[in-house]
């Protein structure tokens, strides 16, 4: 049966890939998106025109912190908010913790409180490995304690999946909350490594690497991530279900695989590890292999060339694209 979905943070990374996969199984999506200059804005704005060639999509710019543009726009007839709008980042975060506050806990409670007003009973809240911090052993399991953040994007993440329970213990919402892992892919964020180890590379440049490259990421592929994110819209009550690659691997192996695939030698330059990243990172997946029947399904190494090969299908524009934050 085919449904409408408000889907916010459409523009985003993954934002933009659970509303083609929303569309590709016939529902409806309202998208909403502020659209900001947190990364360069031209790759939303690509992969915005890819959504609006579909004629069950419909976009507005809104920022979900904004309660008054929240209210007079807010959708009466979803059955469901997929709150993907955020700000990301663990290092951005330090350097400027109160925007992440106002996206990320206030634009929650705002949508939240919507949901209350209108009776809508599902909302699904994208969440973070990033809540298990150094203190715990991997691979990380969902009821480990997520009471010691290392940053401000982690410390907001927490405050949203905390307010979201209380409105499911309040007023009946169901609540899936999904902690993303590392998530890649083509048209990523050129804020992580990913994206700008391909760029970098492909182009001659330097790369900057914090740390001796030997840390491990839970490398998960955007496709996996979205499909996982819609199965999580069944009625669940409340849970939090971890979404990642179900294996750790060390940055220094990404990039020898990216150099691989573009037959370039790589120039790393090493800093100081930031005292906000984390050693290791690998999610436990068995709930979501559970309850939600889901797996990774793309591999790192395969994940990697579908990311090269659209590289350099779109290098024109893409070796232009403002790396980084800000």
């Amino acid at each position: 049966m085919a449904n409408c979905y408000l889907v916010t943070g459409c523009a985003g990374f993954i934002g933009s890939r659970v509303c083609e996969m929303l569309l590709a199984d016939g529902h409806e999506v309202i998208g909403w998106d502020e659209l900001n200059d947190a990364y360069d804005p031209r790759l939303k704005q690509w992969r915005l025109e890819r959504l609006r060639q579909h004629s069950r999509f419909s976009f507005s710019q809104i920022d979900v912190a904004d309660q008054q543009a929240v209210e007079r726009a807010f959708p009466k007839q979803i059955v469901a908010v997929v709150n993907l709008a955020a700000r990301a980042g663990v290092r951005a975060s330090v350097a400027n913790p109160q925007v992440y506050y106002r996206a990320n806990c206030l634009g929650t409670l705002v949508l939240l409180e919507m949901c209350r007003r209108y009776g809508v009973k599902k909302f699904l809240l994208a969440s973070t490995s990033s809540l298990y911090g150094a203190h715990n052993p991997v691979p990380y399991r969902e009821d480990t304690d997520t009471n010691r953040p290392l940053s401000p994007y982690a410390a907001s993440k927490k405050a949203a999946e905390t307010l979201a329970y209380t409105y499911h213990y309040l007023h009946g919402i169901d609540v899936s909350v999904v902690r993303y892992f590392t998530v890649y892919g083509p048209a990523g964020r050129p804020d992580m490594s990913i994206f700008r180890f391909i760029r970098q590379i492909a182009e001659g440049e330097p790369i900057v690497v914090f740390g001796d490259g030997t840390q491990r990421r839970d490398f998960t592929y955007v496709d996996d991530i979205a499909r996982g994110t819609i199965a999580a819209l069944r009625p669940l009550g409340y849970e939090i279900i971890n979404l990642g690659g179900d294996r750790s691997v060390e940055l220094n192996m990404v990039i020898a695989e990216i150099a691989r695939l573009l037959n370039k030698q790589p120039t790393v330059v090493h800093q100081p590890p930031h005292p906000a990243d984390v050693p290791a990172t690998w999610a436990d997946v068995t709930k979501a292999r559970t309850i939600l029947g889901w797996t990774p399904q793309v591999p790192i190494e395969e994940g990697l060339r579908r990311c090269v090969e659209w590289y350099l299908e779109h290098r024109e524009v893409m070796r232009t694209i403002r790396l980084g934050n800000g």
